[in-house]
């Protein structure tokens, strides 16, 4: 690093107000000048996070699940084979040719990083768009404010790694989280997939089919830019448009306590709380907003479920129902990791939005036939608003004309 970039924590003692936080002061000089968000403390937590917190006996890194079996891999391929035809005459689309591959959540979480690597870089710019340092002319107050400013980009790794590490635990795939990603992937988290057949004496073929199903759905889905680029559009905007609260992180900072315990889990801790970050932050325009990427991910919910359990039907048969029963009221089982999800990226999850969907799709359905959906999926901007998701009728007057 050129002199002109030494971080002003990068002097002794004397001068360093971290001296007392050994653990900060490492992380100052090691975080510095590395952009709105630093990517190292985001891998480090999401890792962290996906593994359960723990750590490997006798290192300092975290536990890891080790490697999927290739076997594994093969199945789902060929699981793969057989549902990718089911989806694509269910959704008269032609569904990408995309090879399953299968992770750990730890791997899952990483691969989710680096995904949505843009989109968290301007959540980071978004929420890093103060100055408050030139707003008072109290040392002190300008002292921390050089503070904020410094730990914002790790404060903001830690948090964006924490949250993805936490879907990682009970994500099955990509789609779980419903946000194109500029290259077309389908991943599977098989411990997960396996751990959920298990608890909910469901035979593991049948799940694992069930699985990719949804997989191919939200890749086929994902591929028509006119759903795409709306959803893709909206969640950029919402995370641009945040108002940065300057006191969150100089508060986080002074309140917390780094003395009992473990230092790490402390911080994972803390930095998985989106109040953290967002405790005063969400803005007019995010709230305007808030309506229209309601709808959007609604109907993205709506239309992927509608296609699994049209496919699963046929391939799994009467079990289909029990599936798709099992994994709705795992997804009516919020946690704060959701609420996060929501506050980052105002991607609301959840039974609500999923009965949303359903209830939009099925009328769509009910009154114009499974082709009744085609205008969705290649007109621009025929993605429903937030009236048209509560009255199928509507959406169907307008994109079809009559």
């Amino acid at each position: 690093m050129a002199d002109d970039d030494v971080s002003p924590f990068d002097a002794g003692d004397d001068d360093n107000p971290l001296a007392g936080l050994p653990l900060f002061g490492d992380l100052s000089r090691a975080l510095a000048g590395q952009g709105p968000l630093n990517w190292d403390a985001a891998r480090q937590f999401a890792v962290l996070s996906a593994s359960g917190g723990g750590l490997m006996p006798g290192s300092s890194g975290p536990a890891t699940s080790g490697n999927v079996d290739p076997a594994v891999r093969i199945a789902y391929a060929d699981l793969a084979r057989i549902a990718r035809l089911h989806v694509a005459d269910v959704m008269g689309l032609d569904v990408p040719d995309v090879e399953p591959q299968v992770a750990t959540p730890e791997q899952w979480a990483q691969q989710t990083l680096e995904a949505y690597r843009p989109l968290f870089t301007e959540l980071a710019t978004s929420l890093g768009a103060s100055d408050e340092a030139g707003s008072s002319d109290d040392p002190m107050a300008q002292m921390m404010a050089g503070l904020s400013k410094m730990m914002a980009p790790a404060m903001m790794g830690m948090s964006v790694g924490s949250m993805v590490g936490a879907l990682a635990r009970r994500a099955f795939g990509v789609y779980d989280l419903p946000i194109p990603r500029a290259t077309p992937a389908i991943t599977v988290v098989p411990p997960t997939i396996d751990a959920f057949a298990a608890e909910w004496e469901i035979a593991l073929d049948e799940m694992r089919l069930w699985v990719i199903s949804h997989e191919l759905a939200g890749l086929t889905l994902f591929s028509q830019p006119p759903v795409a680029d709306h959803l893709r559009a909206l969640v950029r905007q919402h995370v641009g448009a945040f108002s940065p609260d300057p006191s969150a992180v100089t508060d986080k900072l002074t309140t917390l306590d780094l003395d009992g315990g473990d230092p790490i889990a402390a911080m994972q801790q803390a930095f998985g709380d989106p109040e953290v970050l967002l405790g005063a932050v969400q803005s007019d325009e995010q709230l305007a907003l808030q309506p229209q990427l309601d709808a959007a991910v609604a109907t993205t919910i709506g239309v992927i479920d509608w296609v699994v359990d049209a496919v699963a039907v046929r391939v799994i048969g009467g079990n289909a129902l029990q599936i798709a029963e099992a994994v709705r009221r795992r997804r009516a089982d919020t946690s704060p990791d959701d609420l996060f999800v929501e506050r980052l990226l105002g991607i609301r999850l959840g039974a609500e939005q999923t009965a949303r969907g359903k209830a939009f799709v099925q009328g769509v359905v009910d009154r114009a036939g499974e082709a009744g959906l085609a205008p969705l999926f290649s007109e621009d901007g025929a993605v429903p608003t937030p009236n048209e998701i509560e009255a199928p009728g509507l959406w169907i007057a307008r994109v079809t004309g009559g």
